[in-house]
Formats: structure tokens, sequence, C-alpha cells
């Protein structure tokens, strides 16, 4: 079950790099019409960080067999996941606003004397808006499944 875990947690890990990555090359800071990200930077930096330095200690945990480095690995899990779920909470009115089109912002310029409208700029949404349903859901179940796992083997039962 140690092994179990340890592959859920490497999965919802690859699940959650795409996500980041997909956050990275969207949140594009030039371009003016992107809307300001509802994922906050220093809780993504966060989870990143506890993900990875748990998956560090877990893996320890599988080459000492110390029980204390299994608590630890489940400890840093309840920070993972507090952080998870505060961003799953805030990503959930930008999934249901997907479908919604912004306000279309007309710009008006001038030419010779009369005045004319600029082309209509539609204002993009914020960059977790792209993120597709299943990676979400599928990090998600991955991410449970190990803090069971991980709890489970903590006790020792399997």
């Amino acid at each position: 079950m140690r092994f179990i875990a340890l592959i859920a947690w490497f999965v919802a890990a690859l699940w959650g790099l795409y996500m980041l990555a997909v956050w990275l090359i969207e949140n594009d800071a030039t371009n003016q019409r992107n809307s300001a990200s509802r994922l906050p930077l220093p809780v993504i930096v966060a989870h990143v960080t506890l993900a990875v330095s748990g998956l560090v200690v877990w893996v320890t945990y599988l080459l000492l067999d110390r029980a204390a480095l299994a608590w630890s690995a489940l400890g840093i899990l309840g920070g993972i996941a507090v952080l998870g779920f505060t961003m799953f909470a805030r990503w959930i009115p930008v999934y249901r606003a997907t479908g919604a089109v912004p306000e279309p912002v007309r710009v008006p310029v001038r030419v010779g004397l009369e005045p004319a409208q600029a082309p209509i700029v539609v204002q993009d949404g914020p960059p977790e808006g792209n993120f597709p349903l299943f990676i979400v859901v599928a990090h998600g179940t991955f991410a449970v499944s190990t803090v069971v796992l991980v709890l489970l083997s903590a006790l020792g039962m399997g």
C-alpha cells in the first residue's frame, strides 16, 4: 500500500504540474486583456513546495521505514490539502463563469472629423479558467486517494 500511495502521489503531482504549466502560460502579465488570477501566487507556490517536499519525505520513509517520516508526510499532506481546497474553492466561480462571455469593450477613435468605433475587444478570463475539468477532477481524486493511502500506511494497515 505504501508504494501505491507513492504512485498516487506522483500521478497527482503530474496533474498538478500540468495545471501549473497552463496557469503560467496563460498568466501573461504583458497582455492587458487578461483578467487578474483568483489564485494568489503565494498559495500556489506554497502548495507546490509542500507537495514536492512531502513527496521527498514519503520517498525517504519508503527507504528508511521510520514511522515518524510517515506521520510527517501525512502532516505535510494536511497542509497541501488545505491549500489545494482553498484554490479549488476559488476556482469554482471561474469555472462557472467560463461559459459567460464578458462584456465587450469599445474604444472610441477619431478618424478625420467623424468619430468612429474601434474593433470590439473581448477581455480574456483569469488564467485558471483554462484548466480542463477532467484534469481538476483527476488531480483532486488522486490527491484524496494519496491522503487516504498515506494515512492507512502510517497506521500500519496494509
